[in-house]
């Protein structure tokens, strides 16, 4: 026998950093919320998110995307600092500066060429010739040829900032449950006004937001609208310190290797398309570590400490989606976030509570409609 639905103000499907944000925001503007997730609460790629504060890597030069990314960006530290003082997590934000390298000749003028378009977003930036890259770096290889130092970028542990936002939320009056997988939704007028689970619960919303990370696609066909979202399969793993410590966040050609509070390393990350196999690969990590080793020779002798892989949520052009869901009065997405979904979620979960509370769409996430891809066809 069914039970009684619950009702809410907002229903959020997808409990990971994004959904969580959006919680802990609209519980500080005085909504009721639930969050709702098919697994456990912050399981799927944000617990294996590398969690770096480091924008400078996904940026080409100015646009909506550098707005966005950067604003979220400079919240962050607040959000942190807030964060730990209503859930007492420590989330371990680091101040730890990037070095981003290269070791052939032939691409130094490629990273000047970065670096330039870098330079009106606002951060500091130096360039370093390879032995001032070493001084700063001792670990890094003899062959570094030039870096560009980014001392203000930074780190979390991702799986202590979904706890966070998840507590934080909790203690605001959210009510979260994992285990739910939505089966049905139920319509009237334009509108979703409750869904159905595989558990016999159903649930009661007057705003539905889809914020379920890699499967979106899967929530749009209850609502007869596409979610143009693939998963994108990242594996990372992380080795322990050597004796000589690695200082910064160091990122290389598709490699980046990351220092932590705890005297590891984390390595990563493959990108791949393999639909949703989350399997640790042989071939994935052997290509990491080999990366790794080229760029600071030192890690071929640290221990393995462990090896991880998440699901990135991808959209065809890699930014997110954000805003009102077509041809529904009370249903928002925000979903795609890609490899940057940590570093977005204090501005998602922001503009979302903003939307979801005012039907306004604020202006800095206008360029990430799902109308954008209209025009166009993307297969799964």
């Amino acid at each position: 026998m069914q039970s009684m639905p619950r009702t809410t103000d907002v229903l959020i499907v997808g409990g990971g950093v994004i959904g969580c944000a959006i919680a802990y925001y609209l519980c500080r503007a005085g909504a009721e919320v639930i969050v709702l997730d098919q697994g456990e609460i912050g399981a799927q790629a944000s617990s294996a998110a590398a969690g770096l504060l480091a924008p400078l890597g996904s940026l080409t030069g100015p646009g909506p995307f550098a707005d966005l990314l950067l604003a979220s960006w400079s919240l962050l530290p607040a959000l942190v600092s807030e964060l730990e003082a209503v859930s007492g997590v420590h989330i371990e934000y680091e101040q730890t500066g990037a070095l981003r390298v290269v070791r052939n000749p032939r691409n130094i003028a490629n990273l000047k060429r970065r670096m330039q378009a870098w330079e009106p977003l606002g951060l500091r930036i130096d360039w370093l010739a390879g032995d001032e890259a070493r001084s700063r770096e001792p670990l890094l290889a003899p062959d570094v040829r030039a870096a560009v130092y980014a001392p203000q970028e930074a780190q979390v542990r991702a799986p202590r900032l979904v706890k966070a936002l998840a507590q934080a939320a909790t203690m605001r009056g959210a009510r979260l449950y994992g285990q739910q997988e939505i089966t049905s939704v139920q319509r009237h007028a334009g509108r979703i006004t409750g869904v159905a689970t595989a558990q016999g619960e159903t649930f009661a919303c007057e705003h539905l937001v889809i914020a379920a990370g890699a499967w979106a696609r899967r929530c749009g066909e209850w609502l007869d609208i596409s979610i143009p979202i693939t998963p994108q399969r990242g594996q990372i793993l992380s080795l322990l310190q050597p004796t000589v410590p690695l200082r910064h966040m160091i990122f290389g050609e598709a490699i980046y290797l990351a220092p932590r509070l705890d005297n590891t390393i984390t390595i990563g990350a493959t990108k791949e398309e393999v639909g949703f196999d989350r399997h640790i690969t042989a071939g994935g990590i052997s290509g990491l570590l080999s990366a790794a080793i080229r760029l600071a020779p030192a890690l071929a002798d640290c221990s393995i400490e462990a090896m991880w892989t998440g699901l990135r949520p991808r959209s065809p052009d890699q930014q997110p989606i954000l805003g009102k869901a077509p041809g529904w009065e009370n249903v928002t997405l925000a979903t795609g976030h890609g490899s940057v979904g940590i570093m977005l979620s204090a501005i998602t979960g922001q503009t979302i509570a903003e939307l979801v509370t005012t039907n306004e769409v604020p202006e800095i996430i206008r360029a990430f409609g799902v109308e954008r891809f209209a025009s166009e066809h993307y297969d799964a």
